[in-house]
């Protein structure tokens, strides 16, 4: 039954968990601003054992680093929240998955309500995508709304994304 809150998210995680699935490829997940939800979705879905193995929560900068190699110049130089950190964590998920994963997606936003700039207002999102021998794709949002709705957008996204990248 589908999350009040989220009325089409299982369709959609269903959807992504079935491209995955038909393309006969594996997902990790390297999370910051969403706190694990993207892999959450997807495996609130029976199944999903055959396409997720293992999902890396990187709040913060010192996870990021740890767990996925982001580098310290890049966070220092661009921020957390930035094209070459997302696509760092993308990378950095799928060395640390081995054989576990063939496609990675990163998140890491301004959900707020605070830490918003003039440059990173709140709702700022980047999101990147790689699949294994292939570049990340890397996408910036400024999605509206209060907390909630900004880590929801990002989770729909990101879901996107990753049936987008199965279906190559």
């Amino acid at each position: 039954m589908p999350d009040k809150r989220w009325p089409d998210l299982d369709i959609l995680a269903t959807k992504t968990l079935d491209a995955c699935r038909t393309a006969k490829l594996r997902v990790t997940t390297a999370e910051s601003c969403t706190g694990g939800l993207i892999i959450g979705a997807l495996t609130e879905i029976g199944g999903s054992s055959d396409v997720v193995g293992r999902g890396f929560i990187t709040y913060s900068n010192e996870a990021k680093m740890t767990m996925l190699g982001v580098s310290p110049a890049t966070l220092d130089s661009d921020g957390a929240v930035s094209q070459a950190t997302v696509r760092q964590m993308t990378s950095g998920a799928l060395k640390a998955a081995g054989d576990d994963a063939d496609i990675a997606v990163a998140v890491s936003g301004v959900a707020g309500p605070g830490g918003g700039s003039k440059d990173k207002p709140v709702g700022t999102v980047w999101i990147a995508v790689e699949r294994r021998g292939e570049p990340a794709r890397a996408e910036r949002q400024l999605f509206p709304g209060d907390r909630r709705a900004v880590r929801q957008k990002t989770v729909i996204r990101a879901l996107e994304l990753i049936m987008e990248a199965a279906k190559r």
